[in-house]
């Protein structure tokens, strides 16, 4: 998908009207509105955790800076947690995890900050904030597009909504969308240099997502099966992925909003909603459609 920021590049050099894309963007916040009804519907077992959903949607409509995305989640948890009535929360258990990926995450995140702090590089920025990505993703990759959104589009400008919109909605019809998408972002990110330079934006949006998944994945599964044995941490869980929904909800009425209440993009984001949700029509057919719808007149 580093390809596709190359596209972007190029048909903006040659002032090339790209109107063929203009329903991508409504598209893709069909497939937000579809992954959070389906979050949702999963999640939402109690009033506690429609509480929690609700309310850490509210709060990240309103709020949509770095900080709040991680401080909502993890206060989710602790909701849930401290409210539960099961009795024992803390069971002992007896574990020996593999401490030196801990380690060697912790390490690469400290680092990352600090250089991205000090050198000032786009490109060491870039991986910082993909690698912070990648450790936020808790209940599926929709998650942390909220996230990703306010950062690359609101607080550092790297792209526009629609470009952000369009490649987040032209991944769903590939394999493994939230790496390909990372590559597009950060190519989008890097782009005003060099070829090498898109090239290196798009390897540090890609690599950074998914290093932290990796290296926590060889800590997280030696020790998983002993970890769900302690209630509390089943019940923390049980909140974040909550408050994750809530996210996702908040996430797709923002997009909804920045793209605008016109009767066809309503209409674009309702269809592809409709179909994801009846499982009927897959996500690369739904992509092409879009493309297709792109070149009637206007």
């Amino acid at each position: 998908m580093i390809l596709l920021s190359f596209m972007y590049t190029f048909f903006a050099s040659l002032k090339i009207n790209t109107d063929i894309l203009r329903f991508i963007g409504p598209m893709a916040v069909g497939f937000m509105a579809s992954a959070a009804w389906r979050l949702g519907k999963k999640t939402t077992t109690s009033v506690m955790s429609l509480t929690i959903l609700l309310t850490s949607a509210v709060i990240t409509f309103f709020i949509r800076t770095a900080w709040i995305y991680p401080l909502v989640l993890a206060a989710g948890g602790f909701t849930a947690w401290i409210f539960s009535k099961e009795d024992k929360k803390w069971n002992r258990i007896t574990m020996r995890p593999p401490w030196r990926y801990v380690i060697i995450f912790a390490g690469i995140a400290l680092a990352s900050l600090v250089l991205a702090a000090a050198v000032k590089n786009p490109l060491t920025h870039l991986f910082e904030s993909f690698y912070r990505y990648g450790y936020l993703v808790i209940g599926g990759g929709q998650v942390v597009i909220p996230l990703m959104f306010s950062d690359l589009t609101e607080v550092h400008s790297y792209m526009t909504t629609q470009e952000f919109l369009t490649g987040y909605g032209l991944v769903q019809g590939l394999p493994g969308p939230m790496f390909s998408f990372s590559a597009y972002a950060g190519g989008m990110a890097s782009r005003g240099s060099t070829i090498l330079y898109q090239i290196l934006g798009g390897l540090a949006g890609g690599i950074g997502i998914f290093l932290p998944g990796i290296l926590l994945i060889y800590f997280v599964y030696p020790v998983w099966e002993q970890l769900k044995q302690i209630k509390a941490i089943k019940i923390a869980i049980k909140g974040i992925v909550s408050s994750a929904s809530g996210l996702i909800l908040a996430s797709t009425a923002v997009l909804l909003v920045k793209n605008g209440f016109a009767y066809d993009t309503l209409a674009v984001t309702a269809i592809t909603t409709a179909l994801l949700l009846s499982k009927k029509v897959s996500a690369p057919i739904i992509v092409v459609l879009a493309i297709a719808a792109g070149f009637l007149p206007v």
